[in-house]
Parts: C-alpha cells; structure tokens; sequence
C-alpha cells in the first residue's frame, strides 16, 4: 500500500484489528505494489472502518479478516483442509520458530511455506522481533541483532534484520514482517524510545536485505509503546520509506 493517509496514530487506533493492522493507500479506489493490491470495497460514513480487497500472490484476502497462528507451518489440532473449509484466507507463522526447526532452508527446498504445509492461500511471517517479548529472558538485544538462546536445546542465533528477510525470503510466505526492537506495552522511560529509534534504523536494514520485493510484500512496524508522539513519529519516519504495507506492534 503506498503513500498512506494514515499519518497519525490516533488514526491507525481506528483501523486497530487482530495480529496485524495494515495501513493502506489510497490513490483513487485501490493502490498496490508488484507483490500486493489494496481495493476499498465500502467505508463507513461514521467512523474510519472499512471493507477491502487485499490481492496477494496466492490469494485475495477480504479485511478486516482473522488470522490464525501456526507458528510451525501448523494450525495446532486443525488441518489445513478444515481451515480452508472454514474459509481462513491468511495463516501465520513464526520466522524464529521455523529456523529452529525444521529449517528455512528445508521449507524452501520443498517449493516455500504453502507447498510445506499444502496450504494454497496466503501465508504471513513474523520476523521473529516477538520473542523479544515471548523469550526476554533467553534474548539479548544489540545494535546488531538480537541473540536468542534456544528454549529446545539450548543454542544461539543471532537474528539480525539481514538475517530475518534472508529467512523469510527462504520460507516464502506472501507478506514478510521487518525486524523491530519490541518492549512489552507496559514498558516505560527511555528504553521505549531507544527501540522505537532502533526500529527505524532496522528497517533500512530490512529493505536493503530483501531480495524478493516482486513476490513478497516487506511491511514495516510501528513502535513507541503507549507514548503518543512516539508512535506519530515511527509511523511517520517508516511512511517516509514507501513500504507495501504497515503493522502496530508492541500492543
């Protein structure tokens, strides 16, 4: 989605929805990237909500939509058949989970994420910035990226932005999250700002790293915590970068 009208957060609050929020562009009726296509069906005449078409590579998704967790490549006790009949049009999967095991460059070898898991509609992957949050106590955040130490075994990646895309360019799902520095919602003081600042400094990163813009949309996220102005600014700086796509995180 490209040139927002969003650009404050007090407006993206309005749009707010499970997992993701996405921001788009309105250029006359519908906007998009190579790898991405935003048509607003309906908007409400009171409030900023809206019915849109979402056209990704395997599928056109209709929001606002749900979408499951299958942090694995997997629904837990759903299979993808009883998805599909329940009309799921987005699954979500988790980047840090998925090089732990079974390995991104398995998925790849076995033609990407939707042949892997025989799943023919849109796939999602966060980068992995999450489990600075989920595994803090296992997580160690530099400037460079972030060192996780295996809840499984016990071992060590460093997840840096460059290494995020390269793992989600490898799992291949349609739309890829960037690396950001998440701090849990009720986090306060000067570590707020330092990971919104960071974030921002990442997402150049992000961007240089990606090696598949023409089949996978790169979507920003927006940090600040619960401070205001810090969100204005992040959402502001990442519109700057003309990205396909933008989430709220850290809520």
């Amino acid at each position: 989605c490209r040139r927002p009208l969003c650009h404050s957060y007090s407006r993206i609050a309005n749009h707010w929805g499970v997992v993701l929020l996405l921001l788009a562009a309105m250029s006359g009726a519908s906007a998009g990237s190579a790898a991405l296509e935003l048509r607003v069906e309906k908007k409400c005449g009171v409030s900023k909500a809206r019915v849109c078409k979402l056209k990704l590579p395997h599928y056109t998704c209709e929001t606002p939509m749900f979408m499951p967790v299958g942090t694995c490549a997997a629904v837990k006790g759903m299979t993808t058949e009883e998805l599909e009949a329940l009309d799921v049009h987005l699954v979500l999967a988790n980047t840090y989970h998925l090089a732990l095991q079974p390995g991104t460059k398995l998925v790849e070898d076995m033609g990407g994420i939707h042949n892997f898991m025989q799943w023919p509609r849109a796939m999602l992957t966060d980068s992995g910035g999450f489990q600075m949050v989920s595994l803090l106590k296992l997580a160690e955040i530099t400037e460079e990226g972030v060192t996780f130490q295996s809840p499984a075994d016990g071992s060590q990646m460093l997840l840096t932005p460059e290494k995020s895309i390269h793992l989600q360019n490898e799992i291949g799902a349609d739309i890829i999250m960037a690396l950001d520095d998440v701090v849990s919602s009720t986090t306060t003081g000067p570590r707020v700002e330092e990971a919104m600042e960071r974030t921002l400094r990442w997402i150049d990163r992000c961007i240089a790293a990606h090696k598949r813009p023409h089949d996978q949309s790169l979507f920003g996220i927006v940090q600040g915590g619960l401070d205001l102005s810090l969100r204005e600014k992040c959402c502001d700086a990442l519109i700057q970068r003309d990205l396909p796509g933008y989430a709220v995180g850290g809520l």
